[in-house]
């Protein structure tokens, strides 16, 4: 469907790509993965026209359509919601004028019988059938079902969108890619701005849409569920994989492993050859036996390893100051704006050494709470207290945006640092990955990664013994996170940390602060546990409300009629494969769990025996998968 070929491209003075080649074909899910700056926006942008490759071209089909979300896009603020998603939907905004312009002929025209008036009946019906394909007369329920899944409210949608933030905004961008259905969608880190909800609604749109996906993403659990292709750029390079990211890994892992072996034995071969080429060139009776080993050298196809960039963050927190036992206390807080109320009446204890991830709805206050603390937003009722000794580092959402585009690297560090620490500003950015030259960059001209990178490092400059981090991954890629989470466990005073990344906050905090209907409850668990408990007792309203459906239907049965009684029982057996099937994903979950045990600390010296276990792992979560599709099917048939 589409054709990536022999594509380079060299820009700001760097060889991005070199010679790459790969397809997309229809229904695949590709997760385009890499160190922050190695390319991943650069491929999107030159797939979708925006960016000129040095060599090489793209091609595809004729008629092929492309959907693209980029990190960064200007909008229109002063359109409503609605309006903005409606006229985005460009076939039917063009199905919709030309039936009501051939309308407007029919109603003034008299010539029935005329060719040109029996033309215009024909291009009517076509576009009338078109217009039903496309979901024309669904149009409007479906912009306000995609808009629900993204987060918004029914009211919502009738507001300008400049009365919403960049990431609210940028839910509008994405859901108007949804519905236009393209052949081909290119998102560059959707998951950003969405909420962990937001985030599963998506992942089962995208799992199930019937064209091609492209996504750059650094949340390791969305791209597990979503791809089943990984492309990696590495160094000029594309190593292109017919697996979801986690597994990728592990083979690529394997494939490193066994360059690295081979090559080492070839390397021990070339020289041992040597020697007894240098043994036994001189001697007459040994001359043909060392030439004939000259020749199997000259012939030899020499083992190259895949030239891999493996720099990676290194950094450690400071150690933190001893704090009160008490680090913060709401009592009875109330927060509100003119519009709505974030909190009423909360009361929230934080104590010392605490590990707490903020989680709710986007839109419900995480980052009002957070500001609250902070000193950044009033609070109208009750008291705030920060506990003694408290020592706050913040990280805000925005805080990678609000960097001054027009200093450099080093001056941003320079500016913040004090005392001895500005004799290490150097070696620090190092450890952040700015090096050399890097470290004279402007800000403005540094990828989203990098800028979240520069964010972080001022949270070393001083000690602090209550982390609050907000949305601290976006734009970090995968090694990135992996290193600040190895750096948060090693923390050892008190975090709080907003994050819409299920694995980067697995085992990272050990209590949930919910926020929900105006109020924080308090939940003493990991977000994994957490999720799966949510899960289940969706599932437990979810029966209750279909016992409740069935005592209904015992109740009106007398008077029901055939036609409904054939259809009550067609639901009853959707009802039973939806028990089935819950009971055996359940199943599948537990073996996968014990699963992961095994492939975590195989032994890859037997590659037999390993990979037997890898093959059994694809072939469980294959059949999850098909279990999960089956069981989202059922339920909508049942409504």
């Amino acid at each position: 469907m589409l054709s990536v070929n022999n594509l380079s491209i060299f820009l700001g003075g760097k060889e991005l790509f070199d010679q790459v080649s790969y397809m997309i074909d229809k229904k695949d899910r590709i997760g385009l993965v890499g160190k922050n700056g190695a390319g991943k926006s650069t491929m999107l942008k030159a797939i979708i026209g925006l960016q000129q490759p040095t060599n090489g071209n793209i091609s595809m089909q004729k008629g092929t359509t492309i959907g693209y979300l980029p990190q960064e896009m200007k909008h229109n603020d002063s359109a409503r919601i609605i309006d903005e998603v409606e006229a985005a939907n460009t076939k039917i905004v063009e199905l919709e004028e030309n039936i009501a312009n051939i309308n407007e002929q029919l109603s003034t025209r008299t010539d029935y019988e005329s060719d040109s008036y029996m033309k215009l009946i024909e291009d009517l019906n076509d576009f009338n059938e078109q217009f039903s394909i496309q979901g024309g007369f669904n149009v409007r329920e479906n912009i306000e079902k995609y808009l629900a899944g993204l987060g918004f409210d029914k009211k919502d949608i009738e507001r300008p969108m400049g009365e919403f933030s960049g990431g609210w905004k940028m839910r509008v961008e994405l859901c108007k890619i949804l519905l236009q259905q393209p052949d081909v969608m290119l998102l560059d880190e959707p998951t950003n701005h969405l909420d962990i909800e937001s985030i599963q609604w998506l992942e089962t749109f995208l799992k199930n849409y019937n064209g091609a996906v492209v996504l750059i993403s650094h949340d390791r659990a969305f791209l597990d569920y979503v791809t089943n292709r990984t492309i990696e750029i590495n160094a000029g390079k594309i190593y292109d994989y017919k697996f979801s990211y986690s597994k990728y890994q592990t083979v690529r892992a394997e494939e490193l492993e066994q360059q690295q072996a081979a090559a080492k034995n070839q390397d021990k071969y070339i020289k041992d050859t040597k020697i007894l080429i240098d043994k036994f060139r001189a001697k007459k009776n040994k001359a043909a036996f060392a030439q004939s080993l000259i020749k199997k050298l000259d012939k030899l196809d020499i083992i190259e390893v895949d030239d891999v960039d493996n720099s990676k963050l290194k950094f450690s927190f400071p150690p933190a100051p001893r704090s009160g036992k008490v680090v913060a206390k709401f009592n009875a807080v109330t927060k509100t704006f003119p519009e709505k109320t974030i909190l009423e009446k909360a009361d929230i204890m934080i104590n010392a050494h605490d590990r707490i991830a903020l989680i709710g709805k986007n839109g419900l206050g995480k980052s009002t709470l957070i500001k609250l603390i902070v000193g950044d937003e009033p609070y109208q009722d009750g008291e705030f207290e920060l506990g003694h000794n408290v020592s706050v580092g913040y990280f805000a959402q925005d805080e990678a945006e609000n960097l001054d585009g027009n200093k450099t690297v080093f001056e941003t560090i320079d500016d913040k640092a004090v005392g001895d620490v500005r004799k290490n500003v150097r070696n620090i950015l190092g450890s952040f990955l700015f090096s050399g030259e890097d470290q004279d960059k402007k800000v403005k001209v540094l990828s989203g990664g990098e800028k979240t990178r520069l964010a972080l490092c001022k949270l070393l400059l001083e000690p602090h013994n209550f982390l609050i981090l907000d949305e601290p991954t976006n734009h970090l890629d995968i090694k990135s996170k992996n290193v600040l989470k190895d750096a948060l466990l090693k923390y050892d005073g008190t975090l709080l940390v907003v994050s819409h990344d299920r694995d980067f906050l697995d085992k990272l905090t050990n209590r949930l602060f919910e926020i929900k209907d105006k109020r924080v409850s308090i939940h003493h668990e990991d977000v994994q546990s957490f999720l799966d408990r949510k899960k289940k007792e969706s599932i437990v309203l979810y029966e209750s409300a279909i016992k409740k459906n069935e005592e209904v239907k015992e109740t009106n049965k007398s008077s029901s009629n055939k036609d409904e009684y054939l259809a009550n029982k067609e639901k009853k057996k959707l009802e039973n494969k939806v028990k089935n099937l819950e009971r055996d994903i359940s199943k599948l979950e537990n073996e996968l769990k014990k699963l992961d045990t095994e492939v975590t600390s195989l032994d890859y010296s037997d590659a037999e025996a390993a990979q037997k276990v890898l093959d059994k792992y694809a072939k469980k979560k294959e059949e999850l998968d098909t279990k999960m599709n089956s069981w989202e099917e059922a339920l909508e048939k049942i409504g």
